[in-house]
């Protein structure tokens, strides 16, 4: 049986949301815990062991976890300074934020299942302790709830992926949207992962209905229609940017990505820079 927590003890004064940071203990909890409101923690330092009713996980720094109500778990520190941020957030909250955003369905919170699991690198780890001093300094109203919540959550949903892709691939996805990784191609990507390229493949095609080929060519078409937009360059030294010296191959793509070639998509869509007089 889990203990129940709840958001009447937590937030008080009309508050929406409350901030926690908390050092955890290296022994094994003794029971899971339950709550009646959202809760959103982070691991700020160290690694965390995550307890859940049919499972443990190991989190590390820049792990972040949404959680529903009635999705029991524990915490557990492993090795020496192993710090959480943790959000209790009214329930009424979250409802009017997917009232208001539908595009929110389906994602973290809002999703079907109980638990949704996120990563933030160091950059972004950084912009999210800086809006967590920002919400512990106000008075935790709607407003400020919404004030941190909303920048993240449109963060974390812009890629459009469902919750129910796996961390480790929507984790990679997302950086392979640095060219220092798609220059690479799909080894670039596999990389990321540290998994087979059969695995990752099936994988990718069960969730995404593309190959890594596919998905990293899709990236590099939508750079390259970008740069021939706003930048002088020459279509080749963009190829090139793009990790495809071959021309041929190279305007294949990116004729099939956007249904002209680049010299054509660069004549219609390039923007008109006006001098000042």
């Amino acid at each position: 049986m889990s203990l129940l927590l709840r958001h009447q003890d937590i937030l008080f004064d009309g508050a929406q949301i409350h901030l926690t940071r908390a050092t955890l203990a290296p022994t094994r909890p003794k029971s899971l815990h339950d709550h009646n409101f959202f809760e959103l923690f982070w691991v700020q330092n160290g690694e965390v062991r995550h307890h859940l009713s049919d499972k443990r996980e190991t989190l590390s720094e820049g792990d972040m976890v949404f959680l529903r109500p009635g999705t029991p778990h524990g915490l557990q520190g492993r090795g020496e300074h192993a710090l959480i941020v943790s959000l209790c957030i009214h329930p009424n909250t979250v409802k009017a934020l997917a009232k208001r955003h539908p595009s929110l369905n389906g994602h973290l919170f809002w999703s079907d299942a109980g638990l949704v699991q996120r990563q933030r690198d160091i950059r972004q780890l950084a912009a999210l302790n800086h809006a967590a001093v920002q919400l512990e300094q106000s008075n935790c109203d709607t407003l400020a709830a919404e004030a941190f919540l909303l920048p993240l959550c449109a963060d974390l949903t812009a890629d459009g992926f469902g919750a129910d892709l796996p961390n480790w691939l929507a984790t990679a996805c997302r950086a392979a949207k640095d060219p220092a990784v798609f220059r690479d191609g799909a080894a670039g990507l596999v990389a990321l992962t540290g998994k087979a390229h059969p695995h990752v493949s099936r994988t990718m095609r069960k969730f995404l209905g593309l190959t890594p080929s596919d998905y990293i060519n899709r990236i590099r078409m939508d750079h390259a229609a970008r740069a021939l937009t706003t930048d002088g360059e020459a279509v080749s030294q963009i190829a090139a940017d793009c990790g495809i010296p071959n021309m041929s191959h190279f305007h294949k793509l990116f004729r099939a990505a956007h249904g002209m070639t680049p010299l054509h998509y660069r004549q219609k869509y390039q923007r008109q820079i006006v001098q000042p007089e």
